[in-house]
């Protein structure tokens, strides 16, 4: 059972609105009870992303984590946002393509599952306090480890959960200032209105990093989405305490590009979206940088349908192609 009361066949089925629908329509519905149920065969993601996630610190911990919790964010926004066969088999040949042949995402040697044992995880992310440890990755990674571990707790390992904690230990500290006393966003387990804010605040990522790259608006989605997902999973707990790092986050975030900070040249304007076959087709084969194409969406529509927001939604529609 996963936390939070929602088990495995209404997570796996969970679906949602595109942001046109959402537009047109003014409204968003309960993804819990429509859509297709993804086959067993569609899990290959998730298992391939926990291969990674776990085996990562042998090799890259943070490019290599990157490229493991892609791969289960690919399969969330895929299942979530009910995107077809068509799209999910081209993000799976584009992984088959990339990373699923290499020593990363390798099985892992058979052994009995321990489901229960996931808690490590967690506990692991809360050994890391209040301490902001690279832009918030060890709680964008232990969030998807967990969530995918509750979908298929038969490859819930010892060793691939051991691996996985190892990881999360791994992030160091990273621009770890006093948060300003200003930033207060909401409780975590109150999704509405903490995907709202966090909405809000990548928005002005946006316009202030423009020239500069948009890595702080999109792990400010990434980051933020975790912690209002580990709530929305039974694990506020864990979701609280990040809170700090967060606030800190967001901090540093508002600050802006500092004098020297390097300049990106930005995306050019497309109505294309991660939720359109097209886009995939377009990036071509070898242009999935180290995963943040698919977790950037992934975060960005849940946060949408859990904002419950046309005029946020409008806003964001506007500025979406700097992010993806």
């Amino acid at each position: 059972m996963i936390s939070g009361s929602i088990d495995r066949r209404d997570f796996a089925r969970r679906t949602s609105l595109s942001v046109s629908s959402i537009l047109a329509a003014g409204v968003f519905f309960d993804r819990s009870s429509c859509g297709r149920e993804f086959e067993t065969s569609d899990e290959r993601l998730l298992v391939l992303g926990l291969n990674g996630l776990a085996r990562a610190h042998q090799f890259d911990y943070f490019a290599d984590g990157h490229r493991g919790a892609s791969m289960v964010a690919a399969h969330l926004l895929c299942a979530d946002n009910e995107l077809g066969d068509q799209t999910l088999t081209r993000i799976t040949e584009l992984f088959e393509l990339n990373w699923a042949p290499t020593e990363l995402c390798q099985d892992f040697a058979e052994a009995d599952p321990d489901p229960a044992s996931t808690e490590k995880i967690g506990l692991a992310l809360a050994e890391g306090g209040e301490v902001l440890r690279q832009v918030g990755h060890n709680a964008i990674f232990a969030m998807l480890a967990i969530k995918a571990l509750r979908l298929v707790p038969e490859v819930a390992t010892p060793e691939r959960i051991e691996g996985i904690c190892t990881l999360i230990r791994s992030f160091t500290p990273w621009q770890d200032i006093e948060p300003d006393p200003e930033v207060d966003p909401p409780p975590f387990a109150e999704a509405q209105a903490c995907s709202r804010f966090i909405l809000r605040e990548a928005l002005a990522a946006i316009d202030r990093f423009i020239g500069f790259g948009q890595g702080f608006a999109g792990h400010m989605l990434t980051f933020g989405q975790a912690l209002v997902e580990l709530a929305a999973m039974g694990d506020e707990e864990w979701a609280e305490s990040c809170r700090t790092a967060f606030r800190k986050y967001v901090t540093v975030t508002r600050r802006g590009p500092p004098p020297d900070a390097k300049r990106y040249a930005d995306h050019k304007p497309s109505a294309l979206r991660p939720i359109d076959l097209e886009y995939w087709h377009q990036r071509g084969d070898k242009s999935l940088g180290i995963g943040h194409v698919f977790k950037y969406p992934y975060s960005y529509y849940d946060l949408l349908h859990r904002a419950n927001d046309p005029h946020l939604a409008r806003d964001w529609e506007a500025k979406a192609y700097h992010v993806f």
